[in-house]
């Protein structure tokens, strides 16, 4: 009896980890080729402004999630706590995060964007060591070294061509924005809520949505004009990455851990470079290539880190 139950709950587990590793699936996919939509959306002559753009695809999103989950039986009752946790994550994720990508790739390339949110796992390390009061490793202070010289050199091209403000404040706003992700994925991560992941999305693109309205208003940004390519990228943006992606996304942060999820930063950057190349005919220099390796690597060498520290602990406590 006991050998049975014990199959079942391996069985179990085999089982959500199978689910955990198809959304990651999707999120490794589709999130690399949000970047492309997002440039083809705010670019000139796109047509959309970028938090004009935000506001209408969570807007739209949210509430079809909430729809959706009601009508499968779901319970979309919020708690004040539960409301904090996702009004806040959401916000980071969505205006500090996602909110500063769209306004920068107003004149950044798509590859470079996301070559630079590569870095994300590297900023979750390094706030878990201080959320956690660990002293970090050598293999882990060398990888943010690594990590942030790829970015010097991935930002080198920018910096010392004649540019425009707007450049500079482009490079910037994509330096802060791996961090306000990192943020809202670690806070809903420690800080997690009893609802179905599609509940939890759904408010938190509302709120995302709901902050885009009011930055769009304050800023005055014109209504958008949108060419054909722009409204395709805007139905890819609202349907592959709010209504699937974001939510397989904290689908597979509660499935798997937290270290592996963040194995997206791998994936999104090589889809990126190549669909770039391909349909905006972005360029990869020797500057693109030295700068990804050095990233990746301090990406690399961060997940290696907190393997190493996890099975120190692990070890202790046995």
């Amino acid at each position: 009896m006991a050998e049975a139950v014990q199959a079942g709950r391996v069985s179990k587990t085999s089982s959500s980890s199978w689910v955990g590793f198809f959304h990651l699936f999707v999120v490794y996919i589709v999130w690399g080729s949000t970047y492309l939509a997002i440039r083809v959306a705010v670019m000139d002559g796109g047509g959309f402004p970028p938090f004009t753009l935000g506001a209408m695809r969570l807007l739209i999103a949210g509430p079809i999630l909430l729809m959706a989950a009601f009508l499968f039986r779901h319970s979309i009752r919020i708690t004040k706590d539960e409301f904090i946790v996702l009004a806040g994550s959401g916000l980071f994720l969505w205006i500090g995060a996602n909110g500063l990508v769209m306004w920068a790739e107003q004149f950044a390339d798509s590859a470079y964007t996301a070559l630079l949110l590569a870095t994300v796992p590297m900023w979750v390390a390094l706030m878990e060591a201080i959320l956690d009061r660990k002293v970090p490793s050598k293999l882990f202070i060398g990888s943010l070294l690594l990590g942030f010289l790829g970015i010097g050199i991935l930002s080198a091209p920018v910096l010392l061509k004649e540019n425009s403000s707007s450049d500079i404040i482009s490079v910037i706003f994509l330096f802060i924005a791996p961090i306000s992700w990192g943020i809202g994925s670690l806070w809903q991560r420690r800080r997690p809520v009893s609802l179905n992941p599609m509940v939890s999305s759904g408010y938190q693109q509302i709120a995302g949505g709901i902050g885009f309205a009011f930055l769009a208003m304050i800023l005055g940004e014109p209504l958008p004009t949108p060419s054909p390519e722009a409204w395709i990228a805007f139905a890819y943006l609202l349907v592959f990455g709010s209504l699937l992606t974001f939510t397989s996304y904290i689908m597979a942060l509660r499935l798997l851990p937290t270290s592996i999820v963040m194995t997206y930063a791998y994936v999104n950057p090589v889809v990126a470079v190549l669909l770039g190349w391909c349909i905006l005919h972005e360029p990869i220099t020797h500057w693109t290539l030295a700068g990804t390796t050095l990233v990746l690597l301090g990406v690399a060498g961060s997940f290696q880190s907190q393997k190493t520290e996890k099975q120190r602990g692990n070890k202790t406590n046995s």
